[in-house]
């Protein structure tokens, strides 16, 4: 098990962060130490990565909640529920969406840099 710090910084999240998850639910620490501290596992970790990835994305705390609740569902007793399987699709499909919707702004800001770059470089 880890610590909070360490997670902290293999994630490249804040501390502060990783306590309002916590707060709110999102991501609990599977442990605590004597003193207290909040401890985390390798599944925690792959957790939240999890959700860091979802954040460029712009799902809001609901919708990550919503998902790590379909997927713990899908793995709950081996067992696959209908309802978890087709939220799980509906994000696969937005996320698609929405991926999408960023690589055209990506190449608009690459456009952008270019007519930028035209006008400094001789």
């Amino acid at each position: 098990m880890i610590q909070i710090g360490e997670l902290a910084e293999r994630t490249e999240l804040s501390l502060r962060t990783l306590r309002h998850y916590d707060e709110i639910g999102l991501l609990e620490p599977s442990g605590r130490s004597e003193g207290g501290f909040r401890l985390y596992t390798e599944d925690d970790y792959e957790r939240l990565m999890l959700i860091r990835r979802m954040k460029p994305l712009g799902y809001s705390l609901e919708q990550m909640r919503d998902l790590l609740r379909a997927l713990d569902a899908t793995r709950a007793e081996n067992t696959v529920g209908v309802e978890a399987v087709q939220l799980l699709a509906e994000f696969l499909t937005d996320a698609e969406q929405r991926r999408a919707r960023l690589e055209k702004q990506l190449s608009a800001a690459d456009e952008f840099i270019g007519l930028l770059g035209e006008h400094i470089r001789p």
